[in-house]
């Protein structure tokens, strides 16, 4: 702080001090958003910080202190941050401080900023009369600053004080000379070259305050203001840059105190906005993430952003349901995601399908696939987005020699992609296009999350894990041939508890072409608008709870109300295998669905057979309409169910009799 005098009432000069200016750098308050949303949420607590000013030799000027990115803890680890800033340099001193951070622009406002300054001023007053100023001389200039950060517009509310003890009487000046006179030109030459000395040492560069002392030789040196004592009556001159040794009166008894700095010579707080000089995609991905850490401030503490940031999500159909899905899944904070459809972009599709606009259908229209990227993109220009135009091949839809290579090489680009994503959504809006991905996410065990449209009712579930995901050598099995204890044994999950279902387990026949020989009214997925917002809504939220819960995609089946649910655990609530809906009834409920040994996409047998076959095996699937019942055994069983007759008893009256099914 600079020194000036000020005329008293008695014809003497008061001494004074300048006080610091603050200036705070941009990086202060980024870090200080990151610390609030990511780690303080709604907690006030005081916030030790380190503010930075480099001495200033010019009369007029007060010295600048700084707030910079080190000046705060970072949100990882708190103590790391501090240890970094332990030590300044000659440029660059360190002040301690504390920060205030207001969760509101009215408690900000209304804060007693009287009873803060005094808190300070008798920090300072204790610090004096124990000794630790002596010790440590930077607690004679620490500062506080109360802050309201606006996360939404980008806008800091703040205000520094700068605690000064008043002494009454106030001190005044004695005599006071330029150093010229004090000091003869030997003295003068030896106190520069100390005061260097002391300025460049690394231990000693920031201590602000210290003791200087001349000897009868005229040299000069500089001292710790803890060796006071040693430096007295000896016949030296000395100097104290702090004086806080000389009468400072009782104890008990806190001087008044001053502090709060003026704007513009006003008693009143600044504001800076940064929403104008940031980056818009920087902008835009600070936006995006607000809600979610919003969420970990009070209802969902223990959301993890970072899984749901990381995870690749494969969405297989970029329709109605597709667009849903991906716009669903970035409100999430996912921010990888492919789209793969071969369709292109018709009139009838931007009114349902909210990634599309008229310009997508111009020139015979763009693939779906392609404009759905440009549309997220758009909308989130952080967004890890990709676009693949490619049909699936389907059972049913039997493929010319001259194109088995063609549907080949899509077989395993699909099964690339599924291999190289964490989360594969089926949205396609047929059953047959749905069988492949089944097969192929059964057989790496991925996440898989089903969503399929009627009219006026949805499907909505999770496919449980592969029949071959416990800890068995399956491809030596399979070379062996697999028994009736292997079918078993993929109807289990690695906890021994029974295997969720997949979209086909349920079914009694193999998927064919449901295309053929239908109207127009049959052909297109032909629902109620608000049916795919729901769904796909329900789909994205079934996966998240999935990524949340601590058994992942082996979780059983959980129903609201049970007693085995262990929903009071889970932070998401419940998480159901199966979710069908029905808006002609405004009705929803969860089902359960355990897997099938006679399963012709997820079951053990067809696994296997894939795994020994591979591609060939995927060929005469897609060619013979029979050959997936044949192999699971689906069509014994409905030749039994053919020749299975039941004798019905019509004369008795019983109700006793009746069996619920």
């Amino acid at each position: 702080m600079a020194a000036k005098r000020e005329s008293g009432s008695g014809g003497g000069s008061i001494l004074q001090f300048a006080p610091f200016q603050s200036s705070v750098d941009e990086g202060f308050w980024h870090r200080l958003s990151s610390l609030k949303l990511n780690k303080l949420g709604i907690d006030e607590s005081p916030i030790p910080i380190t503010g930075f000013y480099a001495p200033c030799s010019h009369l007029q000027v007060s010295n600048h202190l700084s707030l910079l990115t080190e000046s705060l803890p970072s949100d990882s680890d708190e103590q790391s941050s501090t240890a970094e800033i332990s030590r300044g340099s000659r440029n660059k001193c360190t002040v301690p401080g504390t920060l205030y951070n207001s969760n509101t622009l009215e408690s900000f406002y209304t804060i007693d900023k009287q009873s803060l300054l005094k808190q300070e001023a008798k920090k300072i007053w204790e610090d004096i009369h124990s000794g630790k100023a002596v010790e440590d001389s930077t607690v004679l200039s620490r500062f506080l600053v109360i802050s309201f950060a606006d996360l939404k517009k980008w806008s800091f509310h703040y205000w520094f004080a700068f605690p000064a003890l008043v002494l009454d009487p106030p001190a005044t000046v004695v005599d006071l000379k330029p150093a010229s006179l004090w000091f003869s030109s030997q003295e003068a030459e030896s106190v520069s070259a100390a005061c260097s000395d002391w300025r460049n040492s690394s231990l000693t560069a920031d201590v602000p305050y210290f003791l200087l002392t001349i000897a009868p030789n005229s040299r000069a040196t500089i001292r710790h203001l803890k060796d006071r004592e040693a430096c007295e009556g000896d016949g030296q001159k000395l100097v104290d840059s702090a004086n806080i040794c000389l009468g400072w009166g009782d104890h008990q008894c806190v001087p008044n105190t001053v502090g709060w700095e003026l704007n513009k010579g006003r008693k009143v707080p600044r504001c800076i906005s940064l929403a104008k000089s940031m980056d818009p995609t920087r902008l835009a991905i600070s936006a995006a993430d607000l809600n979610l850490k919003l969420m970990r401030w009070r209802q969902l503490p223990s959301l993890n952003l970072d899984i749901l940031s990381s995870r690749k999500c494969l969405l297989l159909g970029a329709g109605t349901l597709g667009c849903q899905v991906a716009r669903m899944l970035m409100a999430w904070g996912v921010r990888k995601i492919t789209l793969l459809d071969n369709g292109r972009v018709a009139m009838s599709n931007p009114l349902r399908q909210s990634l599309y606009t008229l310009d997508d259908c111009l020139n015979g229209g763009d693939f779906k696939a392609m404009a759905a990227v440009k549309s997220l993109e758009r909308i989130f220009p952080a967004v890890a987005a990709e676009g693949v135009v490619m049909a699936i091949p389907m059972p049913g839809h039997p493929v010319p020699c001259q194109e088995e290579d063609s549907v080949l090489d899509d077989c395993r680009r699909l099964t690339d992609l599924i291999l190289s994503h964490d989360v594969i959504f089926l949205l396609t809006d047929t059953r047959e296009s749905r069988w492949l991905p089944t097969l192929l996410c059964a057989n790496t065990n991925k996440i898989t999350i089903t969503a399929a449209l009627g009219f006026d009712s949805f499907l909505v579930m999770r496919h449980g894990p592969g029949p071959f995901s416990i800890t068995h050598d399956v491809k030596t099995e399979a070379v062996n041939g697999l028994s009736a204890d292997m079918d078993n044994l993929g109807l289990n999950n690695r906890d021994g508890g029974q295997r969720l279902g997949c979209y086909f387990c349920n079914d009694v026949v193999a998927p064919t072409d449901s295309t053929a020989n239908r109207t127009l009214d049959q052909q297109c997925t032909v629902t109620r608008p608000g049916l795919a917002p729901i769904a796909s809504a329900l789909a994205v939220e079934l996966f998240v709870g999935v990524l949340h819960h601590p058994k992942g995609i082996y979780a059983g089946a959980e129903f609201a109300n049970s007693i085995d649910s262990g929903s009071s655990e889970q932070p998401l609530g419940i998480l159901p295998h199966q979710i069908r809906g029905s808006l002609s009834q405004f009705s929803q409920m969860t089902l359960v669905g355990h897997s099938s040994n006679s399963c012709t996409a997820c079951c053990s047998t067809v696994v296997s057979e894939y795994r020994k076959r591979g591609m060939e095996f995927i060929l005469q699937a897609i060619n013979h309409p029979t050959y997936l019942e044949d192999l699971t055994g689906l069509t014994e069983l409905k030749k039994s169910a053919n020749s299975f007759h039941v004798d019905w008893d019509y004369e008795s009256d019983n109700e006793d009799d009746c069996v619920e099914i």
